[in-house]
């Protein structure tokens, strides 16, 4: 290969790597976006279960990490909570969802 041809090839990898991860918010702005969040499932509980858990998903991918890992978890316990027939979540898992809602609150004081 000559070597105008490999600093091509070279520059498409390392602009198509750096690219594949949307860029995250900062916490300052994670936690702007999160206190202006409206999102509101509908439907029966089930269906409302998975709209939060994939409503949580999206989220957790474009806020800081700080408030993401809680957000990640939370859309999980959503998934699982979704998965059973009534799509309703156990007293464990919504003591779950609330400690992670005051991570958030902590990072987002």
């Amino acid at each position: 290969m000559n070597k105008p041809l490999a600093a091509v090839v070279l520059s498409a990898a390392v602009l198509l790597t750096g690219c594949s991860g949307s860029p995250r918010m900062s916490v300052e702005e994670s936690c702007k976006f999160l206190s202006g969040d409206t999102f509101v499932p509908s439907g029966n509980e089930q269906q409302k279960a998975d709209q939060t858990a994939k409503h949580y998903q999206e989220v957790a991918d474009k806020v800081a990490p700080e408030v993401a890992d809680p957000i990640q978890k939370m859309a999980d316990i959503m998934k699982k909570a979704a998965g059973t027939s009534l799509g309703t979540k156990s007293a464990e898992q919504t003591q779950q969802l609330k400690e992670q809602n005051n991570r958030i609150g902590e990072v987002c004081k």
